[in-house]
């Protein structure tokens, strides 16, 4: 038995094990690693620091092999970094907040701290069978309440601001979890988490002015992120500039946005949403009940299934707008495809170059006008089947006729209609303010009081954290326990000291991850969310995790940091320097894994069965880890079979098969060029293609131990870099090794090799050698051979030789590198 001792230096007491058994060793090293605090970082220690983070799991009970998918591969890159010689802090935590927890109490009957704590004590216990070099010393819980007590203090800090508020609004409500949603937990109109169909419900709740960001979320300077985030973002925030144009309708005047000013000319028909204010006083009274009945039906819909496609419908108000420069009359309709979230929650329509304003008009027999025509083109024709939504010249808009339609020319039709009182420049978002409370109980208390005399009032800063009640009574309804928790709900008002009643909403989850990597840096800091001194190690330089948060937890988080910067906490304007995501881990049957489908892999039983290095192996292995892919239950035996290759290669001791010819210069080679390689590999987050050079080299360490080159420095060199190159990606197994062979300190604290760029580079290479275009034979030459060196080498070959002999040679054609060709007469 091995073990390393509270200074880090090993100690052998145990013969060494004849054969590779994973179960022998990994635990012993795990223990080791932790009871020596080997991956505690120390700030002081020498070396550029990195943060290396990944994102942190909700405490649900048990790991699944996503996770490992998740953590794996970070992990054997911070190991990498560290043997670089970077000061790495690499944290874990749990997001242990929210819905599973409080259902999973009202099915259990149990406290959803209680099914916390001990789904977090089995996790951390699983994590730690990966031999991570996870730093748990920095652990939390986002349910601790000295993390959430922080929440509520920033959520004081954001209202003193104006970012805090609360008001009244239509909301999206799950029914099943009897919560409100955000419009980013809407999945094709159904809960994220428990996919039941959301309703809208009119309620009043609090927001969180994230809108004030827009522009600066839209800025992705400072942050390294892949394309398809920053799109998705990007679209999300949906920044649009455009103009205001006022319309007079019988309601009074009404204000339509739209990004094209320039098609004014050509709106033929108003549109408003369903739940337009002016709607009802708008609509005549033969159109009442056909209008009432439809915005009853659209009030069943979420806002993304308004906005697919699919046949527009809508209903006429039986009322008219007038055009603000023809002073045409425009019908006004009701119709679904307008949000009243968008813009003003109108618009004018026109159908002429507008996908969706076209088939409307078509389906409801309204006009058609152009305004914007191909230059050399003929006049759209009365039966066009589709809208033109191009550039070209705007035609049929009087003064502006023969100006260039599009981004030309809107700036100076602005610019006229503003002269004329018709319109104002606007620039809009899709993007809304972050609906910020929840009527469940497991999460952060809201930290405000109510009293009948002054109204909603913070909490003073010396009375946080607000705990969350513990001994609370559940029930299958959904209903918030905080509702008939009397004692906890009756309380006192800060400002006359009369009885009030608390806020019994709780935070969105999404607060808790909004800020945690900043936690992680003096997690047992009372002073603030953390100590201001260390700053410096912000921002997160690599942070890993699903393109699914992207939209939700990454764009809350850059939020959260920007503002964090305006209240002076952070000198930081993004929380993560370079962002990376890896793909998905499917199931055998290539779908999404669940327990429903029946294609769940448990890492548990791989670990039982090859050990953590085997499961670590195959899931670097597997593949690209951007992209992910299928389960094949076969596939592990190779990276099983590979390790036990490996230990044989060390401590086998006589060599098995043939006798081979390897050289001290091909084996240095095959070493350094492979040491290259995997450091290029690490860098840009390539894991499959470290494994598989990994494994390239043991083939070739494998025959030079039965080549003279075995016992020579070369040998030892080879073997001594080869075990640092494993010690990121396997890391039981190198430690063994590492200590059998005489190491005195950890693995783990080696230096990452040099390459020897003279031994990585080859001063030979191996052409195919052809006769009349056919490969007879090869040879290997110095890159710098002349033609006759080259030519004469080929000939010498005895594969080639005999097909040349006796016969005429026509022609010989070398390209230096790529082709040596010797072209003989055919019937010679």
């Amino acid at each position: 038995m091995t073990q390393t001792n509270k200074a880090g230096s090993i100690n052998i007491q145990e013969p060494r094990m004849e054969r590779y058994n994973p179960h022998a060793i990994e635990g012993k090293w795990q223990a080791s690693w932790e009871s020596s605090g080997l991956y505690r970082f120390n700030e002081d220690a020498p070396g550029e620091k990195f943060y290396a983070l990944t994102m942190f799991p909700y405490p649900s009970g048990n790991l699944h092999i996503g996770h490992w998918y998740a953590n794996v591969a970070p992990d054997a890159r911070a190991r990498w970094l560290r043997m670089r010689g970077y000061n790495v802090l690499f944290p874990m935590g749990f997001d242990a907040f929210g819905l599973p927890a409080e259902n999973a109490a009202i099915k259990h009957r149990t406290n959803p701290a209680t099914w916390t704590y001990a789904n977090i004590e089995r996790m951390t216990g699983q994590f730690q069978a990966m031999g991570t070099m996870i730093d748990w010393s920095r652990q939390f819980a986002t349910c601790d309440p000295e993390y959430y007590r922080w929440n509520q203090w920033f959520f004081i800090e954001f209202y003193k601001r104006g970012l805090a508020y609360k008001k009244g609004g239509l909301v999206n409500w799950c029914p099943k979890d009897q919560t409100v949603l955000a419009n980013e937990q809407v999945v094709n109109g159904h809960c994220e988490r428990c996919g039941a169909a959301v309703e809208k419900r009119n309620l009043s709740q609090w927001y969180m002015k994230i809108t004030d960001y827009a522009d600066e979320l839209l800025d992705f300077s400072g942050a390294d992120m892949p394309e398809k985030v920053r799109l998705m973002q990007t679209n999300w925030i949906g920044k649009s500039v455009g103009a205001e144009v006022t319309f007079q309708t019988p309601a009074g005047p009404e204000t339509v946005f739209t990004t094209r000013p320039d098609t004014l000319m050509g709106a033929t028909f108003m549109v408003l949403a369903p739940e337009h204010a002016k709607v009802g006083a708008l609509t005549t009274d033969e159109q009442r009940e056909a209008v009432e009945a439809y915005v009853a039906a659209a009030g069943r819909k979420t806002d993304v299934e308004r906005q697919q496609e699919g046949e527009k419908t809508g209903v006429f108000t039986g009322a008219y707008a007038t055009h603000p420069i023809t002073g045409h009359q425009l019908p006004i309709w009701v119709a679904d495809y307008v949000l009243v979230t968008y813009g003003t929650g109108s618009i004018m329509a026109v159908p002429a170059h507008d996908e969706r304003d076209f088939a409307f008009a078509r389906k409801f027999g309204l006009d058609i006008v152009e305004v914007i025509r191909p230059e050399g083109h003929e006049p759209m024709p009365r039966d066009a089947t589709e809208p033109y939504a191009g550039d070209g010249l705007i035609v049929n808009s009087g003064e502006f006729d023969g100006m260039p339609g599009g981004k030309a020319s809107i700036a100076a039709i602005i610019e006229q209609l503003e002269a004329r009182g018709i319109a104002r420049a606007r620039t809009t978002y899709r993007l809304r303010d972050w609906l910020f409370a929840r009527q469940r109980y497991w999460g952060t208390p809201i930290p405000f009081v109510h009293c009948p005399e002054h109204g909603a009032q913070p909490v003073p800063e010396d009375q946080l954290p607000v705990r969350l009640p513990e001994n609370v009574e559940f029930t299958p309804t959904g209903q918030s326990p905080l509702k008939l928790d009397t004692e906890w709900l009756k309380t006192t008002c800060p400002v006359c000291g009369g009885p009030a009643e608390r806020d019994t909403d709780t935070m969105d989850t999404f607060v808790d991850s909004s800020w945690y990597m900043y936690r992680y840096l003096s997690p047992d800091y009372h002073e603030g969310p953390f100590n201001p001194a260390k700053d410096p190690m912000m921002p997160v330089d690599l942070y890993t995790g699903g393109i699914e948060h992207a939209i939700l937890h990454l764009l809350y988080s850059r939020f959260w940091v920007k503002v964090m910067r305006d209240m002076g906490l952070t000198k930081h304007s993004e929380p993560f320097a370079r962002l990376r995501n890896q793909g998905m881990i499917l199931g055998e049957d290539g779908e999404k894994m669940s327990k429903s489908r029946g294609n769940v892999v448990d890492p548990d039983d791989l670990v039982r069965e090859y050990g953590a290095d085997t499961v670590r192996t195959y899931l670097l292995f597997i593949a690209p880890w951007e992209l992910g892919g299928p389960w094949d239950p076969q596939g592990i035996n190779g990276p099983a079979k590979w390790l036990g290759r490996v230990w044989n290669l060390y401590f086998e001791d006589s060599p098995v098969g043939p006798a081979e010819k390897v050289t001290d210069a091909e084996l240095r080679y095959a070493v350094h060029s492979t040491l290259k390689k995997v450091g290029a590999d690490f860098d840009r987050l390539s894991f499959n293609t470290i494994v598989a050079a990994l494994m390239e080299l043991t083939n070739t360490l494998v025959k030079a131990k039965r080549s003279p080159v075995f016992g020579t420095p070369a040998w030892d060199e080879a073997l001594q870099i080869f075990n640092l190159m494993l010690a990121p990606v396997v890391p039981h197994i190198a430690e063994e090794i590492w200590t059998e062979r005489g190491g005195a300190t950890s693995v783990h604290t080696q230096n990452w090799p040099a390459v020897d760029e003279a031994a990585a580079t080859r001063d030979t290479v191996t052409l195919g050698v052809q006769v009349s275009g056919k490969v007879r034979g090869e040879v290997t030459i110095s890159k710098t051979a002349t033609a006759e060196e080259a030519l004469g080498a080929a000939r010498a070959n005895a594969d080639v030789a005999r097909f040349i002999e006796g016969k005429t040679v026509v022609k010989e054609i070398y390209v230096p590198g790529r082709i040596i060709n010797i072209v003989v007469k055919v019937g010679n």
